[in-house]
């Protein structure tokens, strides 16, 4: 753990093992986002039946281990190379 230089949010080596799933609900395109980090929901005209996954997985290509690169699931779907991160606010 560590062997790269961390990230913006202070993580370490995490992109390109598995597709992250996160707790947004799709959205087509990031207008009326939130600005403050939350989580951005249904409530907001998400379609919850569609869930987003970030960063790409260890199959994809590299233009695509990025956290910015998204896309969606169904949100009961599942697959090897989709998984998720526990976090807690300190």
């Amino acid at each position: 753990m560590g062997e790269l230089n961390a990230n913006t949010w202070g993580l370490h080596d995490v992109h390109g093992n598995i597709w992250e799933w996160v707790q947004d609900c799709w959205h087509k395109d990031y207008e009326g986002a939130p600005a403050d980090g939350r989580a951005w929901t249904e409530d907001s005209g998400g379609d919850c039946g569609r869930r987003v996954v970030r960063g790409g997985s260890w199959f994809n290509l590299p233009r695509n281990l990025r956290s910015a690169y998204r896309n969606w699931i169904n949100a009961d779907f599942r697959i090897l190379n989709i998984g998720f991160r526990l976090a807690q606010d300190l």
